[in-house]
This record gives C-alpha cells, structure tokens and sequence, in this order.
C-alpha cells in the first residue's frame, strides 16, 4: 500500500510542470512514437483511423481518441472510428500494455491474436462443454490479452474491445499490493476468451460495461476480489459473469440475460462472493448457479425466465436471502448434491415445477419466505431423496398433488397454508421412509392437511378449514403417530379430524368444528 501511494506521489510530482498534448498523426505518425515522446502528465490526443500497432502505455499519461462521447452504434462514436488493429496474428505482445496511472480512453482494439469464427460457432452451439477449463483464460500460459493491466492503478474508459485472439481486457494483481484500477463504461465483445478477465488477487472496479459473444464469460474473475457494477453481460457461450477459484468479488446491480449457460455462475471451494441486486433473465441454465463447495450470498436478485432454476445450489453451501424467482422453466431455488442453504424472505412465484426443490440429500431451512404457483400438478416445495428441511414461516399458496411433498426428514411450523379448494391435492404429503413434524401451521383449501403413508409423524397444533371428509391420514406409521391438539372446521357432518391407521401413540384432543 505504502508503495502504491509512493508511486502515485512521484507521479504528481512529476507533472507539476506544465502538461503537453501530442497529436496523432499530426505531430507523431504512430500512437507508439507519440508515448515514447510523452512525459507523466501529458495527453495524447488521436484521431480517427485505423493504426496498426500494439503500444505500451508510460506511467501518468493519457491517450485518448478525438472528439466527443457521442453514442453511435456500439459504443461511443470516437471509439468506432479510431482503431488499434493488431493484425490479426498471433504475438507475444497484448494489443493495449497499460502503465501506472495511464488512461486509455475511447479506442476500438481488434485482432489481437486469431479470432476463429468456426472455434466460436462451435462451443457457442455445445454451450461451452468442450471448452477448455483454461482456455482463452486470463491466466493461462500463451494467453495474449488485448488490454492488458498488471498490478496497476489505471484507467480503461469508453473502449470496444472485440475479435481477439483471447481475453479482452485482462486485470491480473500484484500480491502484497493493493491496487484499484478503473475498468468502466467498455464494450467487449466476440473475444475468444472471456469479456473482461480477473485473476490472481486483482481488486478492480468494473462498472457500466457491455460484455456479449464472448467465448468466456461476460466477466470472470479467479481468485480476485473486484466489484462488479451495473454492467451488461448477455449471449456470453459461459456465463454472463463467473466467479471460481477463492473470488470474493461484490457482484451488483448487474444485467445478466440470454447467456449460453448461467446469468451468473459461482464455483469451487472458497469462492465466496456477495450477489445482490442483479437481474438475470432467460438463460440457458439456471439466472444464478452456484456448485463445487462455494459459499456465496445471494439477495434481493430478480431471477426469471430461466430455462433451469431461478437460483440452483449444487454442492454448495449458500445464503438465498430477499431474491424473487419467477416464471423460471424449473424451480425458482433448487438445491442438488448435498448443498446447504438458507433460504429466507424470498419470493417464488409460478415457477414451472416446484418454488423450492430440496434433492440429492441436500439440507435446507426455509423461513418467512412466499410461494406461490397458480395451476400445474408439481407441488410448491419438494423434499425429496432423504435431503433435510426445516419449512417455519412461510406463506405457501397453491400446489398440484401436495403443496409440500416429503421425502426426507422436514419440520413444518407456523406456515400458512393456502389451496384453492377441497377438491386440491394434499397439503403435506409424506412418502414412505419419511420423518415428519408438522405443527402449528394454518391450513385452508387442501383436499387433506396432511397425508402419509409409512411414515414416522408428529402432527400436532395445527387448524385447518375447506378441507375434503379427512383433515389428517396417517397409514402405516413405521412408529406410532402423534396426532393431537388440532382443530379442523367443516360444514360437512361426516367429515373427521384424524384417521390413524397403523400403530399409534398420542392420539387425542382433537377438535372437529362446525363451520359457518
């Protein structure tokens, strides 16, 4: 840090002599002979045409591209017009080397390296499946970025970055410093690597940029902790922005839709970031992914339209707090391979499947959450292949053949239930093998409020109304059933509280009412 602050003392120091502007190719034919004239300070001013070269930046100045920040048909029309073109082959060199406090500003960098149409086409049609784990990756031996920034405090500003050989722009840190480049307001690409590349402890600032086509990600980032705001990441062949290897970035306020895989996918063990305030939409996979032991915290996203979940944990252990999952084509919060997962104040709605699906031996609690779906036979949560809910203070409307299906072991209190009818499936329903309280909760409109069937069950506390003859059915417990202390209301004279069939323990004060 001391050195960082050093080096930025030295570099105002060394402008405190009036600064220059150099013109390209007024005063200087080439972008490159005009920084190696340059001192710290001055600006380099260019105008539009197409230079073919691949400059290094020096420490304190500024090239910029002529003219104004007049949008035109990608990005801003200087940057359209004023190109740094690297010929199309391959070289050792990145197309843009930045400095320490150097500016790059308004500039379109292409053909750094081989872009290869028929590479692209094919891992966009397999979503990235044969794509090598590090291939095009930031810090994979022979990659050759377009920008490259190393251990930098800088600036990249209003550029378009596109068809190059690998990474577009490629942030890479320097360990026991903290340096916070600037990567803002960019357009990236039709790269064969990913849009904008983190790696190895780099801590940028990643604001307002366009990243789409890219065979990566929109945004990567391995092992590195940046911020990621407000930018646009869409028909990326990975994920629109991905997180792997320990990353612990802050990932806001993003835009993440119609990327070949997830909007934003998180993987590895201690990959641990915090995602909030994202829209990920229409997908192809899940709108947030997470997997492989990482432990990130995902609230108050808006996740919808997906053709997976809204949110899918496999493998992982996750916080799912305040997000909305709706219209999704599977679950709105899917749970797979033994994940682990709090999952609170959230909204599911209308999901094609289930709101929640606990699988695979999975753990999850489920509180003060709303679900919803309004038709369809699957039910609202399911609980299934022995995995581990605790359900407490959600508001649960609608399901097919049950609201909550059970598999597992799952304690149920203090929910509110809410059916359409008497004629509706189960509220509860308990396969065989299953371990299930249910206590406390307000049940209306379910054909029963429980059913199970060799099951080990504590029924207990509960109030149901609108239900059809039985409230609770319990079959052939495995251990005696506890169904006591629940009040049901009905009209109809025949209808009972509770039929036990099987072994039974505690089987009283029940309370049949008769209904308006």
């Amino acid at each position: 840090m001391l050195r960082s602050i050093l080096s930025l003392i030295l570099i105002t120091l060394s402008t405190s002599s009036e600064a220059d502007t150099l013109y390209v190719p007024n005063d200087h034919k080439t972008i490159q002979t005009a920084i190696d004239a340059a001192k710290a300070g001055d600006t380099i001013l260019v105008f539009a045409g197409t230079y073919n070269e691949r400059i290094q930046l020096k420490p304190g100045i500024v090239v910029r591209s002529f003219g104004n920040n007049t949008h035109g048909a990608i990005g801003i029309k200087r940057a359209e017009v004023t190109i740094i073109d690297g010929g199309g082959k391959a070289g050792e060199e990145p197309g843009v080397l930045m400095a320490e406090g150097s500016s790059l500003d308004g500039f379109s960098i292409t053909r750094i390296g081989v872009f290869d149409q028929a590479v692209w086409k094919k891992h966009f049609d397999s979503q990235g499946e044969e794509l090598g784990d590090d291939e095009g990756a930031v810090q994979a031996e022979g990659t050759i970025p377009a920008v490259s920034i190393h251990g930098l405090n800088c600036t990249v500003i209003n550029n378009i970055v596109h068809h190059n050989g690998d990474v577009g722009i490629a942030i890479t840190g320097s360990e026991g410093e903290r340096k916070v480049p600037l990567v803002v307001d960019n357009v990236s690409y039709r790269n064969l690597g990913g849009g904008i590349g983190v790696a190895d402890l780099a801590q940028p600032i990643i604001r307002g940029n366009s990243c789409y086509e890219n065979l990566r990600a929109g945004i990567g980032c391995r092992n590195s902790n940046p911020i990621i705001l407000g930018n646009k990441c869409f028909n990326n062949i990975r994920a629109g922005i991905g997180c792997r290897e320990g990353a612990r970035p802050i990932v806001r306020e993003n835009e993440c839709y119609r990327n070949r895989r997830a909007g934003i996918g998180i993987r590895t063990k201690r990959t641990a970031p915090v995602v909030e305030n994202n829209e990920c939409y229409e997908n192809e996979m899940a709108g947030i992914g997470n997997r492989d032991g990482a432990e990130p915290t995902i609230r108050n996203n808006q996740c919808f339209k997906n053709k997976m979940a809204g949110i899918g944990s496999d493998g992982s252990r996750s916080l799912i707090v305040g997000n909305e999952c709706r219209e999704n084509l599977m679950a709105g919060i899917g749970l797979t391979g033994k994940a682990k997962a709090t999952l609170q104040n959230n909204k599911c709605i209308d999901n094609k499947l289930v709101a929640v699906g606990v699988t695979q031996g999975s753990t999850a609690t489920i509180c003060g959450n709303h679900f919803s779906r309004t038709g369809g036979m699957p039910p609202i949560i399911a609980v299934r292949d022995g995995s581990t809910a605790t359900i407490q203070n959600n508001v649960i409307q609608g399901g097919g053949v049950a609201a909550v299906l059970v598999q597992g072991n799952v304690r149920l209190n203090d929910n509110t239930f809410v059916g359409t009818g008497a004629k509706q499936g189960n509220a509860v329903w308990a396969w065989e093998g299953s371990s299930v309280i249910v206590s406390d909760n307000a049940f209306d409109g379910y054909r029963a409020a429980v059913n199970a069937s060799k099951s080990t069950m504590i029924v207990t506390g509960n109030t149901i109304e609108r239900f059809q003859r039985t409230a609770i059915i319990v079959k052939d417990s495995q251990r005696p059933a506890h169904v006591y202390g629940n009040k049901a209301t009905t009209v109809d004279p025949q209808a009972k509280v509770v039929d036990v069939q099987g072994p039974s323990g505690v089987v009283e004060s029940n309370k049949l009412l008769k209904g308006a």
